[in-house]
């Protein structure tokens, strides 16, 4: 019989103490360790003993032929793209997002339609009741579609059901923190709670060949509560984001182990759900002109797809012995280095300014294909000259001041052509160049300043 003890688990990383302490000492919490019950090895595994021989598994060989993995399509085009093409077979997917984001919304959405299209699905709510979720689906007009709902919170249960009958293809457990083993003794939503609920789970999708999809709720820092582990035994990790004041969401995958990561969807709210934004750049430019200075669009890339955003940037006189500096949407670390290499290399002086950085839209960049975006707005906000009408930027600044190249030009300057821009401000010694507008190579930030504001002097 195995032996119980009790054990102290930090409920935000998942170590394990031998007592209690304030705070943790692997991710340095506080007051995140509580008491649970744990189970030791059982006899003839433990340490000093002779473990009972295993059997002897099939070793295979690297070439062979395999199939690519079939894939259920949703028939919502931004959330099969974030999934890396459909789900797959087999797969476990976690999905989290802040409260109210809508990630219930959208997967009642994804499973409505592919119930629709012939598939057998199950949606398991451990928050809500039957008669909420019908409700929701009322209201989004999806109560004709045959999807199975059920409500339950305990993980016996939801097997037994999962077994039983015809086996589902496509299964939603809303959410994993809701989910209870009745062999743990401990409250739902604790370290080994999760990981016991979601190692069955998963352990159901690998034998039977059902595509699981597991909510998972976020902590104040906005990763996805419970031990980290649970993120690397899943096979794709999709976190829901958008600001409550502006409409739009984005799915944006950051693993999948059966497509590209960084791939990203795009959904605007409205009063039927999550509706799909096929072209995502007409959404983040918004009402742009190009005749306000400290405006600049960029023409980036999010996973395979390109995508362009206006950056807006004011620089102000300071009252302060410190400048401020504020930034939504960008790395501040960046900004900082880009405002020193404008004071080194060209002698602009923005460190006395207090200086306001924003990406229209509420999205959030991350490549350094955007440093020569934000550095002409900076320029055009403290010159007071805008620039020129219809112009793309895109480019890595170099500590040195040297424009350095960066991938996908090709798509970055086709997107731009198709949305009715005539001109590019690109990076030197790019091989391949889109011919729908004009090009103009920059090979140091001095050029971008010249091209800009000839005359800084008034600035």
């Amino acid at each position: 019989m195995a032996k119980a003890r009790r054990t102290y688990v930090c409920q935000s990383c998942g170590s394990v103490t031998s007592k209690w302490m304030g705070q943790c000492e692997s991710c340095g919490e506080w007051n995140s360790i509580t008491e649970e019950a744990d189970q030791s090895l059982p006899s003839g595994l433990g340490k000093g003993s002779s473990p009972a021989k295993g059997q002897v598994i099939e070793l295979g060989e690297l070439q062979g032929e395999e199939n690519p993995p079939a894939r259920m399509m949703s028939g919502m085009a931004e959330f099969d793209r974030a999934c890396g093409g459909g789900l797959v077979p087999g797969s476990a997917t976690l999905i989290g997002g802040d409260p109210g984001i809508g990630k219930s919304t959208i997967l009642l959405q994804a499973m409505a339609k592919l119930a629709g299209s012939g598939h057998n699905t199950i949606y398991v709510s451990g928050e809500e009741s039957t008669s909420q979720v019908r409700m929701r689906a009322k209201r989004l007009g999806l109560e004709k579609n045959p999807v199975k709902l059920g409500s339950e919170t305990n993980l016996r249960n939801i097997i037994a059901t999962l077994e039983h009958g015809d086996l589902p293809q496509v299964v939603v457990i809303d959410s994993i923190q809701t989910m209870f083993a009745d062999t743990i003794e401990s409250a739902p939503g604790t370290v080994a709670q999760v990981r016991t609920c979601a190692q069955e789970l998963i352990r159901f999708a690998k034998r039977r060949n059902v595509a699981v999809v597991l909510v998972g709720h976020v902590t104040k820092d906005g990763q996805i509560a419970g031990p980290r582990v649970l993120e690397h035994m899943v096979d794709t990790v999709l976190y829901f984001e958008g600001d409550r004041g502006h409409q739009f969401r984005i799915l944006r995958a950051v693993k999948n182990r059966f497509g590209g990561t960084d791939e990203i969807g795009v959904f605007e709210m409205s009063d039927m759900g999550l509706q799909e934004v096929h072209n995502p750049s007409t959404l983040f430019l918004g009402n742009h002109t190009g005749d306000v200075a400290g405006s600049a669009v960029f023409a980036g890339m999010e996973g395979s797809r390109p995508m362009l955003v206006e950056i807006q940037a004011l620089v102000a006189p300071s009252s302060l012995g410190t400048p401020r500096r504020a930034v939504v949407g960008w790395d501040s670390g960046r900004l900082s280095m880009i405002i020193a290499v404008l004071d080194a290399r060209c002698g602009l002086g923005l460190g006395a300014f207090d200086i306001y950085l924003n990406v229209a839209g509420g999205l959030r960049i991350s490549e350094p294909a955007a440093d020569m975006a934000v550095a002409a707005a900076l320029i055009s906000s403290l010159s007071g000259y805008s620039i020129a009408k219809n112009t793309v930027l895109f480019g890595e600044i170099s500590l040195s001041g040297e424009i350095r190249p960066v991938s996908q030009a090709d798509a970055r300057l086709k997107e731009s052509a198709k949305l009715g821009f005539e001109q590019a401000y690109i990076p030197a010694k790019i091989k391949q160049k889109g011919k729908e507008l004009r090009v103009v190579e920059l090979d140091e930030i001095r050029k971008l300043v010249d091209l800009i504001a000839v005359d800084l002097e008034g600035a």
